[in-house]
């Protein structure tokens, strides 16, 4: 068996070098519709493995990401490799069958996983077997359902994990580490590094507007209102293509954050995009070229595979976005914000390895006296958000204490609460679907570490005798039990 994901964008490379014409080749795809990254499943006559191929289609049109249904493809496949050795198939497998794989996957595997793994992959067989119990494949699921174990999954309930900054630590992080700098903020010559303000604003941005990196990452430039070279003081954001599970969600983006963009968009950004012109010359064909903008800029209206047609910009996928450029006159302008070599909007990949470089030199100064307290493990850029969470939580508590205070009230009004309840104003800034999602970070909001120091302070070593006082006192006891004896 092998296993492919659909991309139109590689089929028209194909039929190009075959000799079928763009009217074959749209016929072609008119006729059967895949979304983009469908799983294909093929056996080694190269046709679709039933029913597995059809389940990969019904989660595609469902809307599923592409990223899941990658990750559910190869569970499935894993599942049909284990049962196939077996002399097995979907219909044949038993409770045991499936249950040996779980041990298998996590226990016996040359790369075994962990319980959140095993969770997802879990979700991926469940989702397969309800899909052929309503089809009449099979019966019903192998395994059994009972009160503690309705399905396959570990059963562990794993606690948010909040890992936020100080202020001191964000500054390093992001002056330091993204930016180039040395830690009493002069320049560090010895920096080699890449787009500095490039990287920078980009931390200034995750962290001032609380969007995940799927968010911020793909921003494209009119979404912003920087369409027309002006840059606005500060601005409201639509989500909803590029956020979690395509919720849409309103994001408003401050001042400093946008005030951070400048050094990028007028030093770096112009240099990057003249050095891509050739690059993005040669891709021309490949690329949604954009004509205009419409509807006050939240609409493009352009050229793709041939056709022109016109895309609401807050419903277009991180895909569609990456291939998007402005047709200026002058030359082809990329709209995404961040982009790297070529013009090309930077992958979640290729963020990694900006994060990671901006970690290696934060390591490298850590000996400094400027340098702040880091974590044992690299930041990652949802600390970032969950940064962004606590101290706005933080602060709507404290100006509600606040508001209370001044009025003189026992409680506050049944008004205020509603309007002004901090919870619920950080639940809608981060998208959170769920308030149980914002509630786990109240625990979060005194720092734990800090208070287990403060609260034994005086019962440690340090607060008292030190080991090297203590040692002497018991060597000069000796002396004198010595001196006694003889």
């Amino acid at each position: 068996m092998q296993l492919f994901f659909a991309n139109k964008r590689k089929v028209w490379k194909v039929g190009e070098v075959a000799g079928l014409g763009h009217a074959e080749l749209t016929s072609l795809f008119e006729r059967r519709r895949i979304p983009a990254g469908t799983p294909i499943l093929l056996d080694e006559a190269m046709r679709p493995v039933e029913p597995v191929s059809t389940w990969f289609r019904k989660i595609a049109l469902s809307g599923l990401d592409p990223k899941s249904m990658r990750s559910y493809a190869y569970t499935v496949v894993m599942l049909l490799n284990f049962l196939l050795a077996r002399g097995l198939d979907l219909r044949s497998a038993t409770e045991s069958d499936i249950r040996e794989f779980r041990l298998w996957r996590r226990e016996e595997a040359d790369e075994t996983v962990g319980e959140a793994t095993w969770d997802r992959d879990s979700a991926a067989i469940g989702g397969l077997y309800d899909f052929l119990v309503d089809d009449g494949y099979v019966e019903a699921r192998p395994w059994r359902a009972t009160r503690r174990t309705a399905s396959l999954r570990s059963g562990t309930s794993r606690d948010l994990r909040v890992r936020h900054m100080e202020l001191e630590q964000y500054l390093y992080c992001r002056d330091v580490g993204f930016g180039g700098l040395a830690p009493d903020a002069g320049l560090d010559e010895t920096f080699h590094g890449w787009r500095p303000h490039r990287n920078r604003a980009a931390c200034e941005l995750a962290l001032m507007t609380g969007m995940r990196v799927q968010e911020w990452a793909t921003i494209l430039m009119p979404e912003l209102g920087l369409e027309t070279g002006l840059r606005p003081q500060s601005t409201d954001l639509s989500l909803s293509a590029c956020a979690k599970y395509s919720r849409p969600r309103s994001v408003y983006v401050p001042v400093a954050a946008m005030e951070l963009l400048d050094p990028y968009l007028h030093i770096e950004r112009p240099e990057i995009v003249a050095k891509a012109q050739h690059s993005l010359r040669r891709r021309y064909r490949d690329l949604f070229v954009v004509q205009r903008f419409e509807a006050d800029g939240t609409k493009v209206r352009g050229c793709l595979d041939g056709r022109t047609i016109t895309r609401v910009i807050r419903d277009m996928k991180p895909d569609l976005r990456r291939l998007t450029v402005l047709e200026t006159g002058d030359g082809l302008d990329p709209l995404a914000l961040f982009i790297g070599q070529g013009g090309r909007m930077l992958t979640f990949s290729g963020w990694d390895r900006v994060r990671w470089r901006a970690w290696d030199r934060m390591k490298e100064w850590a000996a400094h006296a400027a340098a702040p307290q880091l974590p044992r493990r690299c930041w990652v850029y949802h600390d970032l958000r969950h940064t962004f969470a606590l101290r706005l939580l933080i602060f709507l508590t404290r100006e509600a204490l606040s508001d209370a205070q001044d009025q003189d009230l026992p409680m506050s009004t049944l008004l205020d609460h509603m309007t002004g309840n901090p919870l619920l104003v950080v639940q809608c800034r981060l998208g959170h679907a769920q308030p149980s999602t914002t509630y786990r970070y109240i625990r979060y909001l005194k720092d734990p570490m800090r208070e287990v120091d403060d609260a034994f302070r005086e019962w440690t070593a340090s607060g008292g005798a030190s080991y090297v006082t203590i040692a002497r006192h018991l060597m000069s006891l000796e002396e004198h039990v010595h001196a006694a004896q003889r």
